[in-house]
């Protein structure tokens, strides 16, 4: 599992591949300014724990991660991108992560 987890560039102590935010799709940097801004959210499911089932971010315990819908044009209810924000404050998060793929891969998301 860690080879999988290491060929996509994540956890284990393998730095993720990154992604600015000026090169996130329009709707992502919107989905962005919105955590920044703590809302208000499209989707109910906003802001709700992420339990990194997948184990491709970095372990933290539960609760730590929240996850966000970035709306996908055409897209039949929320699509497959999402924000995943951690850190004790939801509106000024240690780390985020960019999805495009429903949480099969992540890029972490930098300035």
């Amino acid at each position: 599992m860690a080879g999988v987890a290491q060929a996509r560039g994540l956890s284990w102590g393998v730095e993720p591949a990154t992604v600015a935010v000026a090169e996130l799709p329009s709707q992502g940097q919107h989905t962005y300014r919105l955590i920044l801004q703590g809302g208000p959210f499209p989707h109910d499911k906003d802001g709700s724990v992420f339990g990194n089932r997948e184990r491709l971010l970095p372990r933290e315990r539960r609760g730590y991660y929240r996850e966000y819908t970035v709306e996908t044009p055409r897209a039949r209810g929320r699509g497959a991108r999402r924000i995943v924000c951690g850190g004790q404050r939801p509106t000024a998060p240690e780390a985020c992560y960019y999805t495009s793929d429903h949480y099969s891969s992540f890029r972490k998301i930098v300035q």
